[in-house]
C-alpha cells in the first residue's frame, strides 16, 4: 500500500516581525547613512583642505611659525657723464631691541631714558617697544655714523650695569640716499622717500633698475608667537641696485646753472628759467637747469621767503599751500612746462620754407612796421619798418611781417606737416618723467590769421625740450633725434647690462638745406652781436626769442608779461652742441631776448666751448682785442719788469718812487687785452692810488678805447667788437673808483639793440 499523504498535516508558522525586530533594522539603515555621509563628508573636507586649500594652509602655518624682516638693499650709484658721483647710498644703521630678553622694568625704563635721548625720541614711545614680548623690534632706521658711536658706548653702559644684557640692542645695517653737490641737476636726478623709493626725476623714471633686491631677515616664532632669539634666525642677503652713468657733465651743468641763476638775479625773472645743452649728433643731454632748483638733501624745505608767506595763511589753508609749493619747486620746467616759442621758432619756419624751395638767401620782402590781416594788425618790433630786405636779411631783423609773408608761402598744410615732423606734436619720448604735450591747432582748425602768428612762434605751446630737440636737427643735417639722458646701465659689479645709444626718428629737412641755415643764423650771430649770441672766436648760430604769455595776468612791470629766450649752436659749420636759454617773466630792466637770455648764453658759450676743446678761429679783429693772461713782474726790478712786459706784448705804467715791483694791476695769470696796460708799483703809498671809471657806454670799439687809454685803464670787449656796433654794457659802473690799470668788460652790440 502506498504512503498516506501528509497534506493534512498542520503547517509550521513563521514568527512575526515584532518592534524589536524593526527598530534594529532601522538603526542598522541609520548607522550605515552615518557611516556614508559622516565619512564621506570627512574625506570630502579632507580633500578640499589638502587639495584646494593646501598651499595657503602650508603658507599660513609658515607665517605663523615664522616672521620676515625686509632687510634694505643698497641702492645704485648715479654718476656723471665722466664718472662724478652725483648720488649715492651712504651707510647707515637701523637700532633694533630685543625686549624679551628684558629681566626688570628698571632694566626697561633704563633703556628707554637712554635711547630717548640718544635718537631724539619720545620716552613713552620707546617705554612701549620695551614691553613688546618680541626678539627684534626697530626703535629707529638711518642712524648716522656720530649717533651709531652713541648707542655703542651705552651698549657697553648697558652691559656693565646688568649682567647678560649683551642681547637686548642690536646695530643693523641700513642705506641712506646722499647727494653730494646738493642742489646739482636737482630737477633732473630727483630724490627718493625715506624708504629708498624714487619719487622725482631719475630717481623715479629708474627705480626698478636702481633699487635692486630687498634681503630678509627670516625669525622663528615659538608657541606664544614670541620671536625666536637671533640665533634662529636665517639671513638672506640683499643683492645692491645698478648703476646709472648720466649724458649730464658736470662741468657744463655747473657751468650752466652758474649763470643761469645770476641771469634770473640781473633780470628779476619771476617764474624761474631753463638751460638745456644738447648734443647735436646723438640727442645726449650734456645739461639740463632749471633756476632755481632745491637741495637734494633736503628736499622738503621751500625757500624762507615762501615758507614765510605760507605760515601768514590761515592754518585751514597751510598743507595744501605748502604742498602746491613743493610740486612747484620740483617741477622740471625743462620738460613739464609749455610756451610760446615766439621769434626762435623762426628757425624752424625759415627751414620750411628753404627745404620747399619756396625762397633763396636772395629772396625778398617788404616790411613797412606792420601787415594786415582781416580784422588784426601784427607790428614788427621795428616800428618804422625794415623796407625790402632779402630772406637772410629778415631773419637777421627777426621782421614778423616778413615771415608772415614766408608762412604764406609755407600755407596751412605743409605748415602743420613739418610741425609734425619736426616733432612737436609729438613727446620727445626723454627718458623722464612729467613730460607735458603741446598745444596747437586741430586738423582743419588754423586759419589764414593763425598761420600768420604761428610763422613767428605764437599762439601755439610747445615744451623746450621740443625746441631745443628741433633745433639741433635744423644743426645736424636735418635728423630727429630722441633726447636721452642716461648712456648705460652697469651692475654692482660694474658690468654693462644696457647702454643707450642715439635714436633717429626722421629726417625733417635735406643736408644741403640744413647747411644754408647754419649759415644763415652765424650770419645773423656775427652782424647783430651780443644780442644775437655772438662769442669772439667761435663760429656761432643762433636766433632770439621774444613771445607773450597770452591769457594770463601781468604780474611783471612791463604792460605784458614775457618769455625771453634764445637758441643757438656751435661751430655753425660743424655743430657739435645746441643750447637753448629761456627767462620766464623778467622783471627788471628789459624783456627782449637780445637783451635777456642772449648775454647769458654768451656767457655759458665762452666756458662751455673752451672746455669742449672745440677749436677757436679768431678774425683779424677779434685778434687785435682778444684776451691773453698777465704775467708775473712782482720781485723784478722796474727794467727787469718793463722789458718782460714787453716781450709778452704789454705796454707798462710805473707808479713810485722804488726801484723793485712790489705789485702790479692786472695781477699775475689774470686776463687782460691783447696790447694792454700793466702797471707796475713800486711803493706801498703809489697802491693806494685810484681812478674814477668812467661811462664806457654809446661809443664805437675805437671811442671805447681812447677813453680807457686816457683814464689808464684796460677794456675786455665782450660780443662784435667791430665797425658798426656799439658799446651797451659795462661791468663796472661808472664813478666807482678801481686802481689804474683795472680791466673794465665792455659790451657791444649792433645799432638795434632789439632782433627779436
Amino acid at each position: 500500500m502506498g504512503k498516506k499523504s501528509d497534506t493534512n498535516k498542520p503547517r509550521r508558522k513563521r514568527a512575526a516581525k515584532g518592534p524589536n525586530q524593526r527598530l534594529r533594522v532601522r538603526t542598522a539603515a541609520l548607522i550605515i547613512l552615518i557611516l556614508v555621509f559622516g565619512f564621506g563628508a570627512a574625506i570630502a573636507r579632507l580633500s578640499y583642505l589638502t587639495i584646494v586649500q593646501g598651499s595657503s594652509l602650508q603658507e599660513a602655518a609658515v607665517d605663523q611659525q615664522l616672521t620676515d624682516t625686509t632687510i634694505s638693499a643698497k641702492r645704485g650709484t648715479i654718476y656723471d657723464s665722466n664718472g662724478n658721483v652725483l648720488a649715492e647710498s651712504a651707510s647707515v644703521w637701523q637700532v633694533v631691541m630685543a625686549p624679551a630678553y628684558f629681566s626688570s622694568d628698571e632694566q626697561r625704563e633704563y633703556v628707554a631714558e637712554e635711547l630717548s635721548e640718544i635718537l631724539g625720541l619720545d620716552y613713552d614711545n620707546v617705554y612701549e617697544k620695551t614691553q613688546q614680548n618680541s626678539y627684534y623690534v626697530i626703535v629707529k632706521r638711518k642712524i648716522e655714523s656720530d649717533v651709531r658711536e652713541e648707542i655703542l658706548e651705552f651698549i657697553e653702559r648697558l652691559e656693565d650695569k646688568y649682567e647678560g644684557s649683551s642681547k637686548i640692542i642690536q646695530l643693523l645695517d641700513d642705506y641712506k640716499r646722499y647727494y653730494p653737490q646738493n642742489d646739482l641737476a636737482s630737477c633732473v636726478i630727483g630724490f627718493t622717500g625715506s624708504d629708498e623709493q624714487g619719487l622725482e626725476g631719475i630717481e623715479y623714471e629708474y627705480d626698478d633698475y636702481l633699487s635692486g633686491t630687498p634681503g630678509r631677515i627670516i625669525t622663528a616664532q615659538n608657541a606664544n608667537q614670541t620671536d625666536m632669539p637671533f640665533e634662529y634666525e636665517q639671513n638672506v642677503d640683499a643683492e645692491d641696485g645698478n648703476n646709472l652713468y648720466l649724458t649730464i657733465d658736470e662741468t657744463i651743468q655747473s657751468i650752466c646753472e652758474k649763470y643761469m641763476k645770476q641771469g634770473i638775479v640781473n633780470n628779476n625773472v619771476l617764474n624761474r628759467g631753463v638751460c638745456i645743452a644738447m648734443d647735436v649728433n646723438t640727442g645726449a643731454i650734456l645739461a639740463m637747469v632749471t633756476v632755481d632748483g632745491y637741495d637734494l638733501n633736503d628736499p622738503y624745505t621751500l625757500p624762507e621767503d615762501e615758507q614765510e608767506e605760507i605760515d601768514a595763511l590761515p592754518e585751514d589753508e597751510q598743507s595744501e599751500a605748502e604742498s602746491e609749493a613743493l610740486s612747484a619747486m620740483w617741477r622740471n620746467k625743462a620738460i613739464s612746462d609749455t610756451y610760446m616759442p615766439g621769434s626762435v621758432f623762426k628757425i624752424c619756419t625759415a627751414s620750411m620754407a628753404l627745404e620747399e624751395g619756396l625762397v633763396s638767401n636772395d629772396s625778398t620782402f617788404y616790411c613797412s612796421g606792420s601787415v594786415t590781416i582781416g580784422e588784426d594788425t601784427v607790428h614788427c618790433h621795428k616800428l618804422a619798418g625794415h623796407g625790402t630786405q632779402t630772406f637772410v636779411q629778415a631773419v637777421s631783423n627777426s621782421c614778423n611781417p616778413a615771415f608772415i609773408q614766408i608762412g604764406r608761402l609755407i600755407g596751412v598744410d605743409k605748415f602743420c606737416q613739418y610741425y609734425e615732423a619736426f616733432g612737436f606734436s609729438d613727446r620727445t619720448g626723454i627718458d623722464l618723467p612729467g613730460e607735458a604735450d603741446d598745444t596747437f591747432w586741430s586738423e582743419g582748425e588754423m586759419k589764414e590769421v593763425d598761420l600768420a602768428v604761428a610763422s613767428f612762434g605764437q599762439n601755439f605751446s610747445i615744451t623746450p625740450i621740443q625746441m631745443i630737440t628741433a633745433c639741433a636737427a635744423v644743426a645736424n643735417g636735418g635728423y630727429v633725434l630722441q633726447p636721452y639722458v642716461v648712456s648705460k646701465i652697469t651692475d654692482a659689479d660694474g658690468n654693462v647690462i644696457k647702454n643707450v645709444e642715439k635714436t633717429v626718428k626722421r629726417q625733417v629737412i635735406s643736408e644741403e638745406t640744413s647747411d644754408k641755415m647754419n649759415e644763415i643764423l652765424e650770419y645773423n650771430t656775427t652782424t647783430q652781436g651780443s644780442t644775437a649770441g655772438y662769442v669772439a672766436g667761435y663760429r656761432v648760430a643762433g636766433k632770439t626769442g621774444t613771445s607773450e604769455k597770452v591769457g594770463t595776468e601781468s604780474v611783471s612791470v612791463f604792460d605784458e608779461d614775457y618769455i625771453a629766450s634764445f637758441c643757438g649752436y656751435a661751430p655753425a659749420d660743424d655743430p657739435q652742441i645746441a643750447m637753448l636759454v629761456f627767462f620766464d617773466t623778467p622783471s627788471g630792466s628789459a624783456y627782449y631776448g637780445s637783451q635777456v637770455a642772449a648775454p647769458v648764453f654768451i656767457d655759458i658759450m665762452e666756458e662751455v666751448l673752451p672746455y669742449l676743446e672745440i677749436k677757436t678761429e679768431y678774425t683779424d679783429d677779434e685778434l687785435e682785442y682778444i684776451d691773453v693772461t698777465a704775467g708775473d713782474y712782482t720781485g723784478l726790478s722796474v727794467s727787469e719788469a718793463e722789458a718782460a712786459a714787453e716781450e709778452d706784448g704789454f705796454t707798462t705804467t710805473v707808479k713810485g718812487d722804488g726801484e723793485t715791483v712790489i705789485s702790479q694791476i692786472p695781477a699775475a695769470s689774470a686776463s687782460i687785452p691783447n696790447g694792454g696796460n700793466v702797471v707796475l708799483y713800486t711803493d706801498s703809498d703809489s697802491a693806494d692810488e685810484t681812478v674814477e671809471v668812467p661811462s664806457f657806454v654809446g661809443y664805437s670799439v675805437s671811442e671805447v678805447n681812447s677813453i680807457a687809454s686816457s683814464y689808464g685803464l684796460n677794456v675786455s670787449f665782450s660780443g662784435a667788437a667791430s665797425s658798426g656796433v656799439i658799446s651797451t654794457e659795462q661791468d663796472i659802473e661808472a664813478g666807482t673808483s678801481v686802481s689804474p690799470g683795472t680791466v673794465i668788460t665792455v659790451t657791444f652790440s649792433s645799432s638795434s639793440t632789439v632782433n627779436d
